[in-house]
């Protein structure tokens, strides 16, 4: 594609072709979780997570920072952007209230609770989807975009050194928001356009 990039339908999803075109995978030895720490707002959240949220609160309550406590004693485990979008609270302008600090690295305390069997909820789904965006469409359409960031340079590097597709390293995710078949169907429609020449 030259460098460019076009939009593919796969059911009733816009998907922009960087998703299968450009290369990612996050490195945490590098990048330390600064995803969870820089920004001016919180995660986007839909109403249900927010409810999952709340639900795991009590147990994830011990390890979040006495900032995070205060600041969801104050607003709740989110609040609404300027924008209008629903995001997890945040704390200091910009930390996620839900991370911890662990070996020098920033991780997600629901995360980590979910991996141990300890919250049946893992993270909100526009985490796991990162450095894909959701946005929605005034018709009701949803698109999914690449999103450059600086703070990951380092899973772009390791990405391509690997040859691993954004879609590829994000197929647990994109099952858990589309389902397995609707993930089938961008599998194939990737390998159409690689036959095709289209993209590599």
């Amino acid at each position: 594609m030259n460098g460019m990039f076009s939009i593919i339908q796969v059911g009733d999803v816009l998907v922009s072709s960087e998703v299968l075109t450009e290369r990612f995978c996050c490195d945490l030895e590098a990048c330390h979780g600064e995803c969870c720490v820089e920004g001016d707002d919180g995660a986007p959240v839909t109403l249900d997570e927010v409810a999952a949220i709340e639900d795991a609160l009590d147990e994830v309550w011990p390890e979040l920072s006495a900032s995070a406590q205060a600041v969801i004693d104050r607003q709740g485990v989110a609040y609404t952007d300027v924008e209008g979008t629903l995001v997890t609270s945040i704390v200091g302008g910009k930390d996620c209230a839900f991370t911890c600090h662990d070996g020098g690295c920033c991780l997600c305390v629901l995360e980590r609770a979910w991996r141990a069997g300890r919250i049946r909820f893992c993270k909100p789904i526009s985490c796991a989807l990162y450095p894909i965006r959701e946005v929605q469409m005034s018709n009701g359409t949803i698109g999914l975009n690449y999103h450059r960031w600086d703070v990951c340079r380092e899973a772009v590097r390791k990405g391509r050194e690997i040859d691993l597709p954004v879609y590829k390293f994000l197929r647990g995710p994109l099952e858990r928001r589309f389902g397995a078949e609707w993930y089938a169907e961008l599998e194939e429609t990737a390998r159409e356009l690689k036959e095709q020449g289209v993209i590599k």
